[in-house]
């Protein structure tokens, strides 16, 4: 049979078998649903949109028809979802071609920003006592080299909550903003001294007081709070899930979460130890689906201004390469979760510690590299 020539029932068909068979080979969530839009080349995954039963039923009977429709190709290939940047290969081998095309080139490096804590708590499900819509974040890591997954590495992410709140930063506001003062304005003799006069000191000396909120400066904790931080080590094909909200904004960054890929370090039975960081990263969403948020409690009740994704100055516009999630919701119904993924291609031995700027070492804003685009306020 012709598929280019083929009708649409035989089309369905064939989409509806080859989805069966690489579900029941390697036995992957969602694999049956992702693997048949992606052939037909789908908008949407309607469960309306349903096949020709008596397409579907002649194919399944007759082997030798299953045969010629490549149903055989389709379980030794062991593909599963391929339309961007996730796929699924036997356990330990090599990514797929279709996705190494993009998957293998190197993640972005980014900075750690000042709300880092090296708490490395060992677990899927990180809210605790945070409200906000689910989201499942199901990630890969793999060789940028080799292009095969790494296993045993730790990821980590740490974000903030549908407010803008970080954990250990509760007391410092949205996002670190520390409250305005309240009361009365101080009252006093008024500063002395000439404000036209040059700073005095040592201009070639370090900077005294506390780090600004950008860059890799770490802010000093309120509080000993834990939510929405979280560690997972890689299985043998190199994902890990996450159990966490979608994340609030706050002001001067698009919505994003925070992530460190570690190598070569052990699992203790309080959390993941040694090693060193491989990769430091951060993960966003699109406009389409945060706007949604923007009328929902409690995201609703966030005060501050949304920065837009196009907005940001630490975000690079690479997309997927750049740590932008593929997303997957009910677009009529969000508030019943969503599924976001990514394939982050890391070189394991490598330091990423994100104490340079955007990009890491030599990338815009970091040591060698030109400065962003835009200051943030906070990371």
């Amino acid at each position: 049979m012709n598929g280019a020539a083929a009708p649409a029932g035989a089309r369905w068909a064939r989409a509806h078998v080859q989805a069966w068979l690489t579900a029941q080979a390697w036995g992957f969530d969602r694999v049956y649903t992702g693997l048949r839009t992606h052939i037909l080349g789908m908008t949407s995954t309607d469960a309306n949109e349903e096949a020709d039963n008596g397409e579907v039923s002649r194919v399944l009977m007759n082997r030798r028809r299953l045969l010629a429709l490549g149903g055989a190709g389709t379980v030794a290939a062991g593909l599963a979802v391929i339309g961007g940047r996730t796929a699924f290969a036997a356990a330990g081998g090599p990514v797929p071609a279709v996705e190494a095309s993009a998957a293998c080139v190197l993640t972005s490096e980014s900075i750690e920003g000042p709300y880092y804590l090296d708490y490395l708590l060992l677990r899927r499900n990180v809210i605790e006592d945070r409200p906000g819509v689910r989201l499942t974040l199901k990630l890969r890591v793999i060789d940028s080299g080799t292009c095969r997954p790494i296993r045993n590495a730790g990821v980590e992410i740490w974000h903030c909550d549908a407010v803008g709140v970080y954990s250990g930063y509760s007391g410092a506001g949205s996002g670190g903003d520390t409250p305005p003062p309240s009361g009365p304005p101080p009252s006093g003799p008024a500063p002395s001294g000439d404000p036209s006069a040059p700073p005095s000191g040592d201009p070639s000396g370090p900077p005294s007081g506390p780090p600004g909120g950008g860059g890799g400066g770490h802010a000093e904790p309120t509080d000993d709070l834990t939510f929405l931080r979280g560690i997972q080590v890689t299985d043998q094909a190199g994902y890990v899930t996450f159990d966490t909200i979608v994340p609030g904004w706050y002001r001067g960054r698009a919505v994003h979460i925070h992530t460190k890929v570690h190598t070569e370090g052990t699992v203790t039975p309080s959390g993941y130890s040694g090693g060193h960081t491989c990769h430091t990263g951060q993960f966003y969403f699109t406009e389409e689906l945060i706007t949604k948020f923007e009328t929902i409690e409690p995201y609703a009740s966030n005060e501050a201004t949304r920065t837009k994704l196009d907005e940001d100055g630490i975000y690079d516009g690479t997309g997927s390469t750049g740590g932008l999630l593929d997303l997957r919701y009910d677009p009529r119904h969000v508030t019943r979760g969503v599924l976001g993924s990514l394939t982050m291609s890391v070189d394991p031995a490598a330091t990423n510690d994100g104490q340079g700027g955007p990009g890491g070492p030599g990338g815009p804003g970091g040591p060698g590299g030109s400065p962003s685009a835009s200051a943030s306020p906070s990371a």
